[in-house]
């Protein structure tokens, strides 16, 4: 680990003591008696509201002392010591979630609004401020090589089925964005809904060979399986995972046309008919995507067809810090040019692009009102500070898409000599 790296860990650690780590590694910390404001306090908050754009929120200290930018307030910030000001002031966005998570400082208001009134505050002042160039050279998402890969997943989707069945559909448990061609749509029918999208698009038919890279619980491969009668090979690393869909598969009389590999998507071998992926791209990393795009090469066949689907950004940029810190390492979204390093070196067309940003808000919102339905119980399996942190990702996951921060990219691709492809778009709304 490099001496920067080592001073990142440690950051948190010289302002935040000890007394015990939670699953995601989120400090406790006991209160503490702090002094009355200062002005020197009150100087710097208004110097940490300057730095994340002045959005237009009250600040209340640990005595009661607020201090607003505005009339109308959206929301309401408390900080509840001097050393959580000072944590702040360092790095808000990757030490606001800590500080969150251990009660340090807290939200008056509705919580996804004050993360979009953020947000767009910020966005408006990145571009032009040398502190958020600093901050982002500062942070970088770990590794995402073989050995990193597998740390990376098993640090967020082996943190049990049982946490992820509480909240995520009950039908095919997706853990990706769903569709909505109904606003008034259930999860359990969005998802429903997006499986048939990605298939449609596909265009699947029975007998066709399918290899699916980063499978989640197995739910898409299934459903290929069972509705459009194909053959799937479907690699993940995450053992529990696997481990799962493989049971779902023999329940469901489908242990003859699903394989589930527990492997590396860099080890897929074989000739398909079809090459999909939702959800892993953002696993994977920029500096790897050439290799995907071997992978994709080597194992599609001459008349193949491939989908890609990913959280994404309109330019470069990475992962909020702490997400990748704490709830997702190794973590990047791409823009749509950085994913042509997948299709270009291989002459690879792109044949349709599609952004679902707006329905994988839609998707967070059904998903955070069913870990606040069920946070009892996850607090008994975790912790407060695990409920908290959770929270924290899902809203802002919700205020990313809201405020354009992150987009949801589905590609569809195939060879460039196949002239078997769709005429216009009508087999999508079937």
């Amino acid at each position: 680990m490099t001496s920067k790296a080592q001073s990142r860990e440690s950051e948190m650690d010289n302002v935040v003591k000890q007394s015990r780590s939670n699953a995601l590694g989120i400090v406790h910390k006991p209160s503490m008696r702090t002094s009355s404001s200062s002005s020197l306090d009150r100087w710097l908050v208004n110097k940490m509201l300057m730095a994340v754009g002045a959005p237009p929120i009250s600040v209340v200290l640990w005595d009661g002392t607020e201090l607003t930018n505005t009339q109308a307030p959206v929301s309401v910030l408390t900080i509840n010591d001097r050393q959580a000001l000072i944590a702040l002031l360092m790095d808000p966005e990757y030490n606001f979630g800590d500080l969150y998570s251990v009660g340090r400082v807290d939200v008056q208001g509705n919580f996804t609004e004050f993360l979009e009134t953020v947000y767009l505050a910020i966005q408006k002042c990145a571009s032009k401020s040398s502190w958020h160039r600093l901050m982002a050279w500062r942070h970088h998402p770990r590794t995402n090589s073989l050995r990193g890969s597998r740390g990376n997943v098993t640090h967020h989707y082996d943190l049990s089925n049982d946490f992820y069945k509480r909240w995520l559909d009950s039908e095919a448990m997706q853990y990706t964005c769903a569709y909505f061609p109904r606003r008034d749509m259930t999860l359990e029918q969005a998802q429903i809904a997006k499986l048939h999208h990605v298939c449609r698009k596909l265009q699947l038919k029975p007998g066709d060979t399918v290899v699916e890279a980063g499978c989640g619980w197995g739910g898409l491969a299934r459903f290929m399986a069972k509705h459009y009668g194909v053959k799937v090979r479907a690699f993940n690393i995450s053992h529990e995972q696997v481990v799962f869909a493989r049971s779902k598969a023999l329940e469901q009389g489908l242990a003859d046309q699903v394989e589930y590999v527990e492997d590396d998507y860099r080890n897929i071998q074989g000739q398909y008919d079809v090459f999909v992926s939702v959800g892993m791209l953002e696993h994977v990393g920029a500096p790897h995507f050439r290799s995907l795009g071997d992978v994709i090469a080597r194992t599609l066949k001459d008349d193949g067809r491939g989908l890609i689907h990913s959280i994404g950004r309109n330019s470069p940029g990475l992962m909020n810090s702490w997400i990748e810190k704490r709830i997702f390492p190794g973590a990047y979204p791409p823009s749509l040019r950085e994913m042509m390093d997948i299709f270009e070196p291989h002459d690879l067309s792109v044949l349709d692009v599609e952004n679902l940003r707006l329905h994988y808000s839609k998707t967070l919102e059904h998903w955070l009102q069913r870990f606040e339905d069920c946070s009892a119980e996850i607090r008994v399996q975790f912790d407060e500070a695990f409920v908290r942190a959770w929270r924290l990702y899902l809203a802002g996951s919700i205020a990313a898409f809201n405020t354009g921060e992150l987009q949801l990219f589905q590609v569809v691709f195939n060879r460039a000599l196949s002239n078997d492809i769709p005429w216009s778009r009508s087999h999508l709304y079937q």
